[in-house]
């Protein structure tokens, strides 16, 4: 099916076209194993390895091909992945994971301990820029037994049990990577792992099909036959998808918020904002801290002033979020409220401006800066528009630009940018998805999600490193409270929103949201009932 039979098929809101992929239910009502799962995947990724690429739509698709060893409920506590028990010595250092018998990675291969310490020692020290500054602090990584997997600390970090979802460590065949440049390995292409499902077929610009993969080691898992993610770039042929039960199933911004509010009353769907607890998602107005005018805070105040984060919440979000305050989402640990704050005031933003001498010129233009615009979806676009009027009021223009998912990931990473926007997940420690944004350490040129806007402060750094070992809660709140008071004052990047999505799903599925990382889940569990 090319690009062209499948608009066809799309505008025809459900009617088949010439292709073997279904659309709709294949199985009856009541029938709980077996069917397609058919649902929208916006923008299209540009690889689905989880480990080489964590931008949303690979992990979405990603989390039904990869596993790794633990899965993190509602609550956040762990559960089991790959691993169905795992014990933590009392000193905190030694973490012993024993694994399900009989995993088989796609290609029929078993999958062993070995696998696990390869993954998380060579590939993803290498290639996650998150997993990287957990996985560093392993001393040591042994496999006593082909499914018993130790890994001993250098010192006690308490977030290392919140590591092991399938976006943050998921599990590659030692034997096809091995040896290899994990970024250019031709099995990149074939996204192997243990999941419930395989990739069959990637048309681009069209739809990538998953399948049942028959050797999976859970019993009766998974239950549907397949998973089809179609590529839809137009947000009104999503909505309208949604509506005609072509696609069962949206995530993240495959709806636009401004269609939340109609869809919602649909009979048919379910809504439902839960299943992002693990990643609190955070939206901010990112900075390059290395140029001018950026690389001076009371610059980036005066942008923090010049945005109106309640405006941005209601108008282009529909009030799906709260305003964030600082770096740690207050849907996480450590969250610390006493901080600077930046009301909405011009006036504040123009004093800031005028006092490090970059004044008015002519037509009142102060400087000019360019917005990369993520290419995620029109709320993006509205947000870039959004920041392009509102640093205008106070003479500086900004130059909106735009660019395919994978452009943007490269610019970013490789610091090619001025200013741009940028959603992180919090992953329900500071240690683990706050740190990577602001630490020295994490200045990473060419790794997406590292600290990218080059923010560099000595304070801030040490208070983080205590952070994480600190072995009270009482402890680790002082530290992160006062590394929260200096990156507030500091503000490498503007804080706007902790972001609500919306997840819609036909009323026929089950077990849809069943743990905190929601659609990024294996899916093994959902059917139709």
């Amino acid at each position: 099916m090319n690009r062209r039979e499948f608009a066809k098929l799309l505008s025809a809101a459900g009617v088949a076209g010439a292709t073997d992929i279904a659309w709709g239910v294949t199985r009856a009502v009541g029938q709980t194993r077996g069917g397609t799962l058919n649902t929208i995947i916006q923008p299209e990724p540009p690889v689905l390895v989880t480990a080489i690429n964590q931008q949303q739509p690979t992990l979405t698709i990603g989390g039904k091909i990869y596993e790794s060893l633990l899965r993190y409920g509602i609550d956040l506590k762990p559960m089991p992945g790959l691993a169905q028990s795992w014990t933590i010595s009392p000193d905190g250092k030694t973490y012993t994971f024993k694994l399900f018998p009989n995993i088989t990675f796609h290609d029929g291969k078993p999958c062993t301990a070995e696998d696990v310490i390869f993954s998380c020692t060579k590939v993803l020290t290498e290639t996650h820029a998150r997993a990287r500054g957990t996985f560093m602090r392993i001393e040591k990584a042994e496999a006593p037994d082909p499914q018993t997997v130790v890994f001993t600390l250098k010192e006690p970090f308490a977030p290392f049990i919140n590591s092991f979802d399938c976006t943050t460590a998921p599990v590659l065949p030692k034997h096809v990577y091995e040896n290899t440049d994990f970024r250019q390995n031709p099995a990149n292409a074939q996204a192997i792992g243990t999941g419930p499902f395989k990739l069959k077929e990637w048309v681009r610009g069209s739809h990538i099909h998953l399948v049942r993969h028959e050797g999976y080691y859970r019993r009766g898992e998974p239950h549907l036959d397949e998973i089809v993610y179609r590529v839809i770039p137009d947000a009104a042929s999503r909505s309208v998808a949604l509506e005609k039960g072509t696609v069962q199933l949206t995530q993240w911004t495959d709806v636009e918020f401004f269609d939340v509010p109609r869809l919602s009353k649909l009979p048919n769907l379910e809504m439902t904002t839960k299943g992002y607890e693990f990643f609190a998602p955070h939206l901010w107005i990112d900075m390059n801290n290395r140029v001018a005018p950026m690389n001076d805070k009371r610059f980036r105040q005066a942008v923090a002033h010049a945005l109106d984060k309640k405006a941005i919440k209601d108008r282009i979000y529909f009030g799906l979020g709260r305003e964030a305050t600082g770096p740690v989402s207050s849907k996480t640990r450590f969250y610390e409220k006493d901080v600077k704050t930046y009301d909405y005031s011009l006036d504040k933003a123009r004093r800031l401006l005028d006092d490090m001498g970059l004044k008015a010129g002519a037509g009142g233009k102060r400087a000019t800066i360019t917005f990369l615009v993520p290419p995620y979806g029109e709320s993006w676009q509205r947000l870039g528009e959004f920041v392009r009027q509102a640093l205008g009021r106070i003479g500086i223009e900004v130059v909106l630009q735009g660019g395919d998912i994978a452009g943007w990931g490269q610019k970013v990473s490789n610091w090619e940018y001025e200013m741009t926007a940028n959603l992180l997940y919090q992953f329900g420690d500071p240690a683990l998805g706050v740190t990577r944004s602001y630490a020295t350490s994490n200045i990473r040129k060419g790794v997406l999600f590292t600290n990218m806007a080059g923010y560099s402060n000595p304070a801030v750094d040490k208070l983080f490193d205590e952070a994480a070992v600190a072995t009270t809660d009482a402890k680790r709140q002082e530290l992160y409270s006062q590394a929260q008071k200096i990156l507030c004052e500091d503000v490498p990047v503007v804080w706007i929103l902790e972001q609500d999505f919306p997840n819609f799903y036909d009323k026929k599925l089950k077990n849809v949201i069943t743990t905190g990382i929601g659609v990024h889940e294996t899916f093994g569990s959902v059917s139709f009932g």
